[in-house]
C-alpha cells in the first residue's frame, strides 16, 4: 500500500512540474501591440516599426540551443516559401563569433540579427529559447509559440496565409 502512495505522490509531483514548465503559451501579450525595437549587429539590422504592414514571424533563438537548431531549417524554408511574410530571427545570449559561425555554416538567408544586449527579447519577456511571436500587419501579436516548430506544416502555412490576406 505504501508503494502505491509513493507512486501516486511521484505522479502528482511530475504533473505539477510539467505544468510548471509552461512558459506562457497563452501570453497576456496576445492581442496587444507588439513592442517595437531597432537593433544592428554591424552586419544586419532590423527596425520592427518599419516592417508594419507585413506579417512578421519574430523568432528568438541561439546557436547553442538544440531546439532552436532543430527548427531553423523549417524557418528558413518557410521564409523561402512565403517571401511576402517577414521572418526576423534574433539571436542573443551567446558569443557573437559563435553566432556568426553558425549563420555562415548553415547558409542562413533569412533576416537574422545578433542582439548582444538582449534588448529585443527583454521587451517580449523571452529568455528561454526558442520562442516565436506571430505579429499581424497592424503590429498586433496574434500567437506565441514555444519550443521548436515546423514552420512548413500545412496548419501553420494556412494560418499565416489567412493572416496575410
Amino acid at each position: 500500500m505504501r508503494q502505491f502512495k509513493r507512486a501516486g505522490l511521484l505522479v502528482s509531483i511530475i504533473c505539477t512540474l510539467a505544468t510548471g514548465c509552461d512558459r506562457g503559451t497563452l501570453s497576456d501579450q496576445i492581442g496587444r501591440q507588439a513592442p517595437v525595437f531597432s537593433i544592428s549587429d554591424g552586419q544586419h539590422a532590423v527596425d520592427l516599426q518599419s516592417l508594419q504592414g507585413k506579417v512578421i514571424v519574430l523568432n528568438f533563438w541561439a546557436s547553442w540551443c538544440a531546439p532552436c537548431v532543430e527548427e531553423m531549417p523549417s524557418l528558413q524554408a518557410f521564409q523561402q516559401q512565403m517571401p511576402q511574410v517577414q521572418v526576423v530571427a534574433i539571436s542573443s545570449n551567446e558569443a557573437f563569433a559563435k553566432y556568426q559561425h553558425y549563420v555562415a555554416q548553415q547558409h542562413l538567408t533569412l533576416l537574422t540579427v545578433f542582439d548582444e544586449n538582449q534588448t529585443s527579447n527583454k521587451l517580449y519577456g523571452s529568455f528561454k529559447f526558442p520562442e516565436t511571436y506571430i505579429i499581424d500587419k497592424r503590429g498586433i501579436i496574434r500567437r506565441k509559440l514555444i519550443g521548436p516548430q515546423d514552420f512548413t506544416s500545412p496548419g501553420f502555412l494556412k494560418y499565416i496565409q489567412k493572416l496575410n490576406s
